[in-house]
């Protein structure tokens, strides 16, 4: 008995060892390799919020390489959550629309209501209708509004574009049925943040565009990535360094969704991938010229020219199409747009794909309303409440909330 409480004794001590040495490897690399300015919302908070992210990346790539599951499924695994229980002020169904899983949330009571899909954010990887089950819950209690979260497929195995065209499909089929749901089909709003903001502008340009559907009341982008030809714009460079979301990052999921080899991201970084031409027609949309001032004070240094690569745009030239970089398409889609709702955070990297959008958006009369998060980063609106909540998450779900009702 006693060599068998040693044997125990001695592996609790080795497991103690290896917890104590992982949490200081994690606190080393977001020390060293991470930047949290004076000006963010509870950089404390934040950077537990960042050692735990390294952490869970960590034990990922050691049971990957173990051969025990990848990096992403374990990655997943941590971020998914149980179904909350049911709510005494929503009626909520687990539904699939044309193979896609879709969860409904609908307010008790007798009337037509607005309608807003939601698409989840996660690098086109990650998230799930359940991990955003608790923000979804919230807009539909705070908005009086039916809901429906849609859990698009993820890569990287289903290829681009396989999420978009999942999230059309399934607004197409809400907008088809709305009255299903007790919603007004003339009030349905497309909305979505991060990968699924990205999704959501894509699908409102899609719908617009089509005919025999409603056309869309609104659309809600929060901090949403919306083109890839400038990595160097100034939240790029800027906030490069700030979790949770690096640049090098940006890039990286962008590769594996499109199903790219992770060898070119440096490059694109660069810029090498765009082609002098296009460089030129979107260069009036897509230019920190577009970008105010004030948001150029904490440091921004134009690139040097990058000298192209005709290889290299082949191979990510999917990157530049409307459907993944919705701020390159035409203009006469763009007037067609709905009323437009944009969330940006101050130290987020993809902070002026938004505010580039804005200018757009406003340059062909559509209404913009857009709210800019001063001391936020990005995906605070997911953590708007909870253990790790920050206020400045609040704020920007409840500026949501104000935009809806205000419809």
């Amino acid at each position: 008995m006693l060599l068998i409480f040693n044997f125990f004794m001695i592996l609790l001590q080795i497991l103690i060892i290896s917890f104590a040495l992982l949490i200081t490897w994690a606190i080393y690399c977001d020390l060293s390799k991470s930047e949290i300015p004076p000006g963010i919302d509870q950089p404390m908070k934040l950077r537990i919020l960042n050692w735990l992210l390294i952490l869970a990346s960590f034990l990922g790539k050691i049971l990957e390489n173990l051969h025990l599951c990848t990096e992403i499924h374990f990655y997943r695994y941590i971020q998914e959550v149980k179904r909350m229980g049911e709510d005494p002020k929503l009626d909520i169904r687990d539904l699939v629309f044309e193979d896609i899983p879709v969860r409904v949330y609908q307010p008790r009571g007798p009337r037509e209501r607005r309608g807003v899909i939601y698409f989840h954010g996660g690098s086109w990887m990650f998230g799930s209708i359940n991990s955003y089950d608790r923000l979804c819950r919230y807009i539909a209690k705070e908005s009086d509004s039916v809901v429906l979260s849609v859990g698009y497929h993820l890569a990287p195995e289903e290829k681009y574009p396989s999420q978009y065209k999942d999230c059309l499909t399934a607004s197409i089929h809400f907008m088809k049925t709305a009255k299903d749901y007790g919603v007004d089909p003339a009030c349905i709003v497309i909305s979505g943040d991060s990968a699924g903001g990205n999704i959501a502008a894509s699908v409102c340009q899609a719908l617009v565009t089509r005919s025999g559907i409603p056309r869309p009341l609104a659309q809600i982008l929060i901090y949403p990535g919306l083109q890839a030809i400038d990595f160097n714009l100034p939240s790029y460079q800027q906030n490069q360094a700030i979790p949770i979301l690096y640049r090098e990052n940006v890039i990286g999921a962008a590769l594996r969704y499109l199903n790219k080899d992770l060898s070119v991201l440096e490059s694109v970084m660069q810029g090498c991938h765009v082609p002098r031409d296009m460089r030129m027609r979107f260069g009036k949309w897509i230019s920190s010229e577009n970008i105010p001032s004030e948001f150029k004070v904490r440091g921004y240094k134009p690139p040097m020219a990058a000298s192209y690569e005709d290889n290299l745009y082949e191979v990510v030239k999917q990157a530049l199409e409307p459907t993944f970089s919705p701020l390159m398409v035409d203009d006469v889609v763009v007037s067609q747009l709905p009323k437009t709702c944009i969330v940006t955070c101050e130290y987020d990297v993809l902070r002026d794909d938004g505010i580039l959008y804005k200018k757009r958006l406003e340059d062909n009369r559509v209404p913009v309303t857009w709210y800019h998060i001063e001391n936020g980063f990005h995906g605070v609106i997911s953590l708007f409440d909870g253990f790790l909540s920050f206020p400045s998450g609040k704020k920007g779900v409840d500026s949501i909330i104000t935009f809806l009702k205000d419809l």
